[in-house]
């Protein structure tokens, strides 16, 4: 990438791009100062170090401070790569552990702009173990309930990527940055390099978002208010129904409706629902279901609401593995959480056995069942079963007039009764998944209007 390009600017720049008017407080970490030519001895290090420092007119590889970007006040460090390449040696852990304490004591976002080659080999082990130090700054703060947002930029490798990168909450990337764990001189000469870029990385699962400079200060205000942190937010409520459909008279109707192609789906209820929408892409495990949608809104009061909303396909493993990292990470903030269930079951091919489907909806059930912030669902088509089930609140499901809930699908049910198509609509009617059913048997707390 040329030197001139915006996700190369330098540590400060980067800063001032998103803090603009409102400035930075630059802190330090008490001065430990180094053995001549650091720990290994390694000869010619302390004068590399002094030609890094002429360079940049940087100490260290990492700036860190406090800063307001939009109206959000946060703790921002910032890598030079132009020092030593952003590596990451015993001062820049000491700067780094610093920049999460100070986030732990003050009770702010953690934002992390990322741009490192890795661990410094001139320090050795005693560098590579500023990773461990990091690992545990970040588990600090997640315990606490704070957020932490990394934006990635070129190149982000090695240890760096590894924890203040992919280690964060949200990971946004700036357009054409190198990232990945392997850097461009240790990875196999035939790689693919799309794998090892923001674009690549996205396309995978791994980053949720690739921004523009120009956009990213809009992008990260956002990110800041509907992460918080917070405290005491009241259930999501519940949102409108979207089309006029009536109670159904028989459950074949009810199938029927909520199969209708011109029904309203989860976009529209989303485009509804918020002012703001910042999507989390991905299963952080290589997977990504476009069939499944994630991330954080802003609602028009200002409210800050997660959600989860099926598309009406089936469900993938990665789907769900993304729901699962989204409702745990709104337990962590205490942001309440919004589901939209429309799904006529999990996906159940070969290849969806092979990427752990039962194990996936396994933990879709236990994050719901385990979440202490309130969480509300909406059914707005079709409940196909656990597939359905496992992102339904126990206590606070609504229905849509144009939707149904049953325990298996009427035409598979009948066909494991032995009984012909021609029965299809009376096993419908027996399964009792209509709204109205629904709200009778109890599952259902409304039938939305």
């Amino acid at each position: 990438m040329p030197a001139d390009s915006p996700a190369r600017a330098t540590a400060r720049e980067t800063i001032a791009l998103l803090t603009g008017a409102a400035g930075f407080t630059e802190h330090r970490p008490p001065s430990r100062p180094l053995p001549p030519d650091g720990p290994l001895g390694w000869a010619g290090y302390d004068a590399a170090r002094e030609r890094a420092g002429r360079r940049t007119g940087e100490e260290e590889s990492v700036v860190y401070g406090t800063g307001v970007v939009g109206d959000c006040p946060c703790v921002l460090l910032a890598f030079e790569f132009g020092f030593l390449g952003g590596s990451l040696g015993r001062s820049t852990g000491d700067r780094l552990a610093a920049a999460y304490e100070l986030a732990l004591t003050r009770r702010l976002p953690l934002l992390a702009l990322v741009a490192t080659g890795g661990s410094r080999m001139q320090e050795g082990m005693v560098a590579l173990t500023q990773l461990q130090r990091v690992a545990a700054a970040s588990t600090r703060l997640r315990a606490a309930g704070l957020p932490q947002i990394a934006v990635v930029r070129d190149p982000t490798t090695g240890g760096g990527w590894a924890t203040v990168g992919a280690g964060a909450d949200v990971v946004l990337a700036l357009p054409g940055a190198q990232v990945g764990f392997a850097g461009s001189r240790v990875r196999p000469v035939d790689a693919d390099p799309h794998a090892y870029g923001a674009e690549g990385q996205f396309a995978a699962g791994q980053v949720d978002a690739v921004v523009p400079p120009g956009e990213l200060a809009g992008a990260l205000a956002h990110w800041l208010r509907a992460l918080g942190p917070h405290g005491g937010l009241p259930a999501a409520p519940v949102p409108r129904a979207l089309s006029a459909a009536r109670l159904p008279e028989t459950g074949r109707e009810a199938v029927a409706a909520a199969r209708d192609p011109r029904r309203p789906r989860a976009q529209a209820y989303l485009d509804d629902y918020f002012g703001t929408r910042l999507p989390l892409h991905g299963d952080r495990c290589g997977g990504t279901d476009p069939g499944l949608l994630c991330g954080f809104g802003l609602r028009a009061d200002g409210l800050p609401v997660a959600y989860v909303a099926q598309c009406g396909t089936p469900t993938r493993p990665a789907g769900y593995r993304a729901a699962t990292r989204t409702i745990r990470l709104a337990d962590r903030l205490g942001v309440p959480v919004l589901t939209l269930v429309d799904t006529p079951g999990a996906a159940n091919d070969a290849e969806a056995e092979r990427a752990g489907a039962g194990a996936a909806i396994a933990d879709a059930f236990a994050a719901v069942a385990a979440a202490r912030v309130p969480v509300t669902t909406l059914v707005i088509g079709e409940g196909g079963s656990g597939g359905a089930l496992a992102l339904a609140a126990p206590d606070n499901t609504h229905v849509t007039a144009d939707s149904y809930f049953s325990v298996i699908a009427p035409e598979l049910a009948a066909a494991i009764l032995k009984r012909p198509p021609s029965e299809t609509g009376a096993t419908a009617d027996q399964l009792r998944l209509r709204p109205q059913d629904l709200l009778e048997l109890g599952f259902a707390r409304s039938i939305v209007s």
